[in-house]
């Protein structure tokens, strides 16, 4: 009789010990955290965990909580029943279930979802991602404005929530010991909690300020492009427009091809980023900007005859993109990034390029 393995090195991620076995105790493990939280919090609403003064060695329960322990001790119970009942839920739905019957699952109304978009799909290519996203914004020159993805508009996003919820519960923490005062007691406990708590507070503040000056320092950035999708061997106009104030050191375009290989090791899933082809489109040096001011310039992009066209799977992906990489002279350097889509060759319904009749400056 072959014991069960419970512990078995993987490779990739395939595991060399039963794939049941581990899921059993992945879901054991989850499930222990959903009981243990139920456990804590049926101790929080029934009494106050305590020891006997007369019998240290004994456990008692003392009814009767501060409403501020009530609100601190209610976070782990709440924690752990969140985080155990999620994956365990996630364990049930994919038990007995391969790993290419959940890619295949997870991928299959994506595919529908690709396969039905008749206007800027790449019939034949599925792995070819769509650009309803992108042409989806009119130019005011060119014909189709580019969307931004900038990865500082989610960290500006994760630190504003961050001061939001923490200093919305400091403040219930500080009215209820200013209310405490005012009524004439003191409850130390409560104050020193509240010292490190509202430090944080003030430290998420300044963190968020100061991301917010650095987002909003360097005016809005556009981008405009004659067509998309893009196909090898084309050429596009391009027009940048950047606003702002100040004087700009340098001011940088580049056409990139990033890499992203998505992988588990171990219990993690990581994700590998690489930009495999570079090349510099346009450069600008000494740019300077008059309040309310605008910098405009044309110029053209080539996608080379021999390249690879955009791809998106469950765990490897090929992006295009225009980059802006700018430098100031009071601010901290900035870059904007601009997607693109690029067709096989071979799809017949990408239409041909579409050129400006002004000239490229």
């Amino acid at each position: 009789m072959k014991l069960p393995r419970f512990f078995g090195k993987k490779r990739g991620h395939r595991r060399t010990g039963s794939q049941a076995w581990g899921s059993f105790g992945e879901g054991l493990f989850y499930a222990v955290l959903l009981v243990s939280g139920f456990v804590f919090g049926g101790l929080v609403l029934s009494g106050t965990v305590a020891y006997s003064p007369t019998d240290p060695d004994t456990v008692v329960l003392q009814h009767g909580y501060d409403w501020w322990m009530w609100l601190l001790t209610l976070l782990l119970p709440g924690a752990l029943v969140a985080f155990g009942g999620s994956g365990v839920m996630r364990v049930i739905r994919v038990w007995g279930k391969s790993e290419e019957h959940r890619a295949a699952s997870m991928g299959l109304s994506e595919l529908l979802d690709t396969m039905g978009q008749a206007a800027q799909d790449a019939p034949g290519h599925p792995g070819v991602p769509t650009c309803e996203n992108l042409v989806n914004s009119p130019g005011t020159i060119l014909r189709y404005r580019l969307p931004l993805e900038s990865a500082e508009n989610w960290t500006l996003i994760g630190f504003g929530l961050f001061a939001l919820l923490w200093n919305a519960f400091v403040l219930v923490l500080a009215v209820g010991a200013g209310l405490d005062l005012l009524s004439g007691k003191t409850d130390w406990i409560l104050l020193m909690v509240l010292v490190p708590f509202v430090a944080v507070g003030i430290g998420g503040i300044v963190v968020f300020v100061w991301t917010f000056v650095l987002a909003t320092a360097v005016g809005p950035t556009q981008l405009e492009i004659s067509d998309h999708p893009l196909v090898p061997g084309g050429s596009y106009d391009v027009l940048l427009g950047q606003a702002g104030t100040g004087r700009f050191r340098t001011l940088e375009v580049f056409l990139e091809v990033e890499e992203l290989a998505t992988f588990r090791q171990g219990t993690d899933t990581r994700t590998e980023r690489l930009v495999v082809w570079r090349e510099r489109v346009k450069e600008w040096h000494d740019v300077e900007l008059a309040p309310g001011g605008r910098f405009e310039s044309h110029f053209m992009i080539d996608i080379p005859a021999d390249a690879m066209h955009s791809f998106v799977s469950k765990h490897n992906s090929v992006h295009w993109r225009i980059v802006l990489r700018g430098l100031s002279e009071s601010r901290p350097a900035f870059t904007r990034i601009f997607p693109l889509v690029v067709f096989p060759l071979s799809v017949a319904s990408v239409r041909p390029p579409v050129h400006s009749a002004w000239q490229v400056s």
